[in-house]
């Protein structure tokens, strides 16, 4: 049975919203959520333990070379992603069938940075001519909600820096299956940790991160032009989930 005909199981106990999570992540050709594509991707079922309960991967041909650059960080090479990959139209078209589902059936999908992995998602499926996933929901950045509620921290937020804060363990960094299932387990000890100041909807919760990533772009941006990083009248995109 294909992995989008057995979701529907997963849903969330009622009152629990994170009683089963989603998990989603990408490894691309770069960082340009326009121009670049999908090299890997991962999307899977935790549980509220964080145990791993169904899971997909791929390998896609990207149709354009992979620099070497991006190689070193996720190890896929050109020459690896032409031969074992598969076409990148099917690809994203399973992605975006096992996503949509998910998030049909009220499944919270853990996404890192989640702005990235779906702006290139979408721009992919535009590519292909796929109907796109316009407005995800609901979403669970632990980016996001890590930086509202401990904004003080000293430090970058790298999935891996934060996922030590939390004591998640997380081995083979920038492979898309391990950041996935760590940046899982990390939404789950946030809101374990904040749950008196977490709303129990999964819907209100998404709704405050758009307000939330909105402001921390405001304020990167006040940071950027004071330093001299950024040209006044330049700001940095705070659209989320997708840019």
């Amino acid at each position: 049975m294909a992995f989008d005909e057995i979701i529907a199981q997963y849903a969330p106990v009622a009152g629990q919203p994170l009683s089963r999570v989603a998990v989603f992540d990408l490894e691309t050709t770069g960082i340009d959520v326009v121009r670049d594509r999908i090299v890997t991707a991962y999307v899977g079922v935790l549980d509220e333990h964080g145990n791993v309960i169904d899971e997909r991967s791929w390998l896609a041909d990207p149709g354009i070379d992979i620099p070497e650059a991006a190689s070193a960080v996720h190890g896929i090479s050109t020459e690896r992603a032409r031969t074992e990959g598969r076409p990148a139209a099917d690809v994203v078209t399973e992605i975006v069938d096992a996503l949509r589902a998910l998030l049909e059936c009220g499944i919270p999908v853990v996404a890192y940075n989640a702005s990235f992995d779906f702006s290139v998602l979408k721009n992919e499926a535009i590519r292909h001519d796929i109907t796109p996933i316009e407005r995800p929901m609901p979403v669970f950045d632990p980016l996001v909600v890590d930086k509202q509620h401990d904004r003080f921290r000293r430090g970058k937020r790298t999935l891996d820096l934060v996922a030590a804060h939390y004591g998640v363990p997380l081995e083979d960094a920038h492979e898309a299956s391990a950041d996935a299932i760590a940046a899982g387990r990390v939404a789950l000890a946030i809101a374990g940790r904040y749950s008196k100041d977490l709303p129990d909807s999964a819907a209100e919760l998404h709704a405050l991160q758009i307000i939330w990533a909105k402001e921390q772009a405001t304020s990167l941006t006040e940071y950027l032009v004071k330093v001299g990083r950024m040209q006044p009248g330049e700001s940095v995109n705070g659209s989320w989930p997708v840019k």
